[in-house]
């Protein structure tokens, strides 16, 4: 899969995802404003509690359309194996077992993932371990995520 065509499913993915959050919020504001939702007594909380509901999945539809416009702005990059790793940049790891992973430095939706074929691409951010372990490493540089028992070490085996 090019970057191109990642790019086009990240926004496709965003882009049903915000459809869906969008008509649960206002499903769950019309729950809490409906007139079987207004309180009985002082302990009644339905419609606080669907109100809450309400808000938190309008928030996450605002974020996902923050994430969306990221995406339709971002300028694509080309990389070699000596380019420093940054932002859009789609790298192959090799872990400490001989696996292989895919994964894309975006700017948003990190955890995001892309299928191709029988594998995927996950999304990560330079916020996330990964994503800051990974700035400025090139093709066969290793780098170390986790801590303790959980660390684990990549090698980095392709970037384009």
């Amino acid at each position: 899969m090019t970057k191109e065509e990642l790019l086009h499913q990240i926004t496709a993915a965003l882009t049903a995802d915000l459809a869906v959050l969008s008509t649960a919020a206002r499903v769950a504001h019309e729950a809490a404003t409906h007139e079987e939702c207004i309180p009985d007594n002082k302990y009644d909380t339905t419609a606080l509690e669907a109100s809450y509901v309400a808000q938190g999945q309008a928030n996450r539809a605002q974020e996902i359309r923050g994430a969306l416009e990221s995406y339709r702005v971002l300028e694509l990059r080309e990389f070699d194996d000596e380019t420093p790793i940054r932002l859009t940049a789609m790298v192959v790891l090799e872990d400490e077992e001989g696996a292989a992973k895919r994964v894309f430095l975006g700017p948003e939706a990190g955890g995001l993932k892309i299928a191709d074929g029988a594998e995927e691409i996950v999304v990560i951010t330079p916020q996330s371990p990964l994503g800051r372990a990974l700035l400025g490493k090139v093709v066969g540089d290793q780098l170390q995520v986790g801590m303790g028992v959980t660390r684990k070490t990549f090698m980095v085996i392709e970037v384009c």
